[in-house]
């Protein structure tokens, strides 16, 4: 994978792709609309870009998190997560604690990264992804959060375990759609 930032560490904050909208079932199993397939892809051809190539991926349990991630690999390298002709892909966890989670949940997850890892994608929900974006750079977070399909790429120079408040820069953003 790529070292987007060779004296430190770059994470990449995604919220999931536009959903269904359903009262019917669980909102955990809420699909991807076309829209939000189309948006994902978009995002994985941005990261690929620049450059933005995760060693690791965190990635919510829910449908539409899971197929957001689906539709970003696809867009990084033009086929499947789970690898492909340039050789097998990130490190790819699905968290259950990354549904329904706050920012502070979030954080924990990534300061559990194996300090190895360079560039981590962390696929999760509003409001906890805006608002941990927020955490990491109050000064320059977008104040209305991510959109569907935002990105906040956030760079610090600590290890992942040392990751706190007002650590981590934000260095980019990207919004498939407005």
């Amino acid at each position: 994978m790529t070292d987007a930032y060779a004296d430190g560490r770059t994470l990449v904050l995604l919220r999931h792709s536009k959903a269904e909208q359903s009262e019917q079932g669980p909102d955990a199993d809420r699909p991807l609309t076309d829209r939000g397939r189309a948006d994902a892809e978009s995002a994985g051809a941005w990261l690929a870009k620049h450059g933005l190539l995760p060693d690791v991926v965190l990635c919510s349990t829910a449908r539409r998190t899971r197929e957001t991630w689906h539709g970003v690999a696809m867009g990084m390298t033009g086929s499947p997560p789970e690898g492909g002709p340039a050789g097998p892909g990130p490190d790819v966890r699905y968290e259950p604690d990354a549904y329904e989670a706050h920012p502070e949940d979030l954080l924990t997850l990534v300061r559990r990264v194996d300090p190895a890892a360079r560039t981590v994608l962390l696929i999760a929900h509003n409001p906890a992804i805006s608002l941990l974006s927020a955490v990491l750079d109050p000064g320059r977070a977008d104040p209305e959060g991510l959109r569907t399909t935002g990105i906040a790429v956030h760079r610090s120079p600590r290890p992942w375990a040392e990751l706190d408040r007002g650590g981590a820069p934000l260095s980019a953003a990207y919004t498939a759609r407005s």
